[in-house]
């Protein structure tokens, strides 16, 4: 058959585009894309430390700012959303600052036009927007961002803490809290004016939740006496700070994340730092260290991009011996954490052995990423002690990191508190601030326990995560995933693990599943859903198709049919010539970040999850012919 052989060369010249990818540490580095929030801040950041010698970088950031311009003048989160207000204004004013582009400009005077349209920056009521234009001192810090900061010194045991945070929201909320109890703001020659952004002329006060009036009556007693509401001001100012630089890795940066280093800089001017400090030096080499094609990544995935892309290739039947996975191998070896993080915090009878998202990150583990290393090393476990002894670790943690309602977060253990969107109130915090179980990544760690461990039904843990699975999906028999757009990638991820722990296709929750999956088929053949989904929290088709959520949708489909169906055989027409394409629907981004805020374009994934598939296929439906 036609298709037999197509699928077959595809995975041959996928293999081939990975063994060149390749480089000579055995990891895979393949850029990770965003909207450009992470360009802007950078941008702003250099000239108000007034880093002269960064001009050619910063010409290069603004030339990306500007090519994903859309035509109405607006800057997107997605293809298919008309325009971002936070995201416009920001890339406007990141623009401004960098004195290559002026008001009068055409690209310019199209970005007014839209924010205008909008409401004007009086409307703007993203988080990360308005710190932003409180640290430039284009508006007054906010009151509702004005936390007391003697609330980092409540102990862990205390009913509201500072671990009732998940780690990534500390390392952005901890600076963000210095800044605005310091009022702090900084401006210089580069400083843009931009009151021809307000509609009204004014911004509307943001007043202190009644959270905030809470924390300060707790800490009301230390006003009693003033020196001693002195001395636990300044200590609980000096204990966010070395909590900051407790958590800079050996580049400079904080976790290997850009947003949280721009941060750290910024609220260690806020209390003294000097510009010129050697921290702030070797932060910024830092920052530069993660630019890539003149996009500063929000941290780099390179860790994911090898595990993906070994798992696949042996997936495809290259042998564990091969050169690509033993050092594929020795490279995620290395890169496996040794040192407790503060997931340590909720479950302290666990000894390190997780892998992070990037390279950089030694302290901050999560679990998608150890499962996908530990995949990718199953194979090699009995040709290799040290291999054995590594993966037994990074199995031990990510079983101990499981929640007690039974699903798997990402990061640390029984972090979903409701009262976290009063304490920092804005849209963003409920999805940024907790960690709670989520559908996609518990049904990815059933599919490796049990295809990959051979744990069913019969073990406790699985039993209860079955059950909590079942509990979350939807009325149409699809699942939310977190950390994908969105059903598509959540209903494959919990089918797979499902079935892998021994639920049978017949099933009902499996059969609803699949007639979800099937009933939402493009006539392309393929799958597409739009990153609308992840605010709207429904399935939103995107009305095209992309080649990753294609991968994901046809994982599922062929793990369900002993013989390949109609539907089936278009998809894989389908993701077979998508690969060959080079428009807006292979740069969709499929990677959740925060919902309605933050996307992400893997570069590695079209590829590596069509291996996956077309792998898939061919060993099920081809050798057995």
């Amino acid at each position: 058959m036609m298709i037999n052989t197509e699928v077959v060369s595809t995975i041959e010249s996928i293999i081939e585009k990975l063994k060149k990818d390749q480089t000579y540490d055995g990891s895979w580095r393949y850029c990770l894309e965003t909207n450009p929030v992470t360009d802007v801040y950078f941008i702003i950041l250099l000239r108000l430390l007034e880093i002269e010698e960064e001009e050619e970088l910063i010409e290069q950031l603004v030339k990306r700012i500007k090519s994903i311009q859309a035509g109405n003048g607006a800057w997107k989160l997605y293809h298919d959303g008309e325009g971002d207000l936070d995201t416009t204004v920001e890339a406007y004013y990141a623009l401004l600052f960098s004195g290559l582009s002026n008001r009068g400009d055409e690209h310019m005077k199209k970005a007014e036009q839209f924010i205008r349209s909008k409401g004007g920056v009086e409307k703007i009521t993203n988080l990360f927007t308005l710190v932003l234009l409180a640290i430039t001192g284009e508006i007054p810090w906010p009151k509702n961002l004005k936390i007391p900061p003697e609330f980092i010194l409540l102990p862990n045991c205390f009913p509201i803490n500072k671990y009732d945070l998940v780690g990534h929201a500390r390392i952005h909320f901890f600076p963000i809290m210095i800044m605005a109890n310091q009022k702090f703001s900084i401006k210089n020659k580069y400083t843009p004016n931009i009151r021809h952004l307000y509609v009204k002329k004014n911004f509307p006060k943001m007043n202190a939740s009644l959270f905030h009036v809470l924390l300060k009556l707790i800490t009301l007693p230390t006003k009693v006496v003033p020196p001693l509401s002195k001395h636990l001001y300044k200590k609980s100012l000096l204990k966010a700070e070395q909590y900051m630089l407790n958590r800079i890795e050996p580049d400079g940066t904080v976790y290997g994340f850009a947003p949280a280093t721009i941060y750290l800089l910024f609220a260690l001017l806020a209390i003294g730092y000097k510009k010129q400090s050697h921290i702030i030096y070797q932060a910024i080499c830092g920052l530069k260290s993660l630019i890539c094609n003149a996009h500063l990544q929000v941290s780099t995935s390179t860790v994911w991009d090898t595990a993906i892309a070994s798992f696949s290739l042996q997936e495809a039947d290259v042998n564990c011996t091969n050169p690509l996975i033993t050092k594929a191998n020795t490279y995620l070896i290395s890169r496996q954490h040794d040192i407790p993080g503060d997931w340590i915090v909720r479950n302290k009878k666990t000894k390190p052995g997780g892998w992070a998202f990037s390279d950089i990150n030694t302290m901050y583990p999560d679990v998608d990423d150890t499962v996908i290393v530990l995949r990718a090393l199953k194979r090699s476990t009995h040709i290799d002690p040290l291999i054995t002894q590594s993966w037994n670790r990074g199995f031990n943690w990510v079983l101990s990191m499981q929640n007690d309602d039974g699903g798997w977060p990402a990061f640390e253990k029984n972090i979903d508190k409701s009262f976290i969107k009063f304490l920092v109130p804005y849209d963003e915090t409920k999805d940024f601030a907790n960690d709670p179980s989520t559908n996609d990544l518990t049904g990815r760690v059933l599919q490796f326990l049990g295809h990959d461990c051979g744990m069913t039904l019969n073990h406790l843990r699985i039993n209860k995560a079955v059950r909590w699975l079942k509990k979350q999906q939807e009325k149409n028999g699809s699942w939310y995933g977190r950390w994908g757009i969105s059903y598509i990638h959540g209903t494959s991820a919990v089918v797979l693990g499902l079935v892998s722990v021994g639920v049978p296709i017949e099933d009902p929750s499996i059969k609803r599943a699949f007639e979800w999956m099937v009933s939402i088929q493009n006539k392309d053949g393929g799958w597409g859903e739009s990153c609308r989904s992840d605010v709207k929290k429904k399935y939103v088709p995107l009305r095209y198709s992309t080649p990753t959520q294609t991968a994901w949708a046809l994982e599922m489909l062929i793990e369900g049919h002993d013989q390949p169906t109609r539907d089936i055989n278009r998809g894989i027409r389908y993701l077979i010539h998508s690969l060959q394409s080079n428009d807006w629907k292979t740069v969709y981004p499929t990677g959740g970040g925060i919902p309605g805020r933050v996307y992400f374009y893997y570069h590695s994934l079209n590829h590596t999850w069509a291996l996956l598939t077309l792998a898939k296929y061919k060993k099920k439906y081809i050798e057995k012919q």
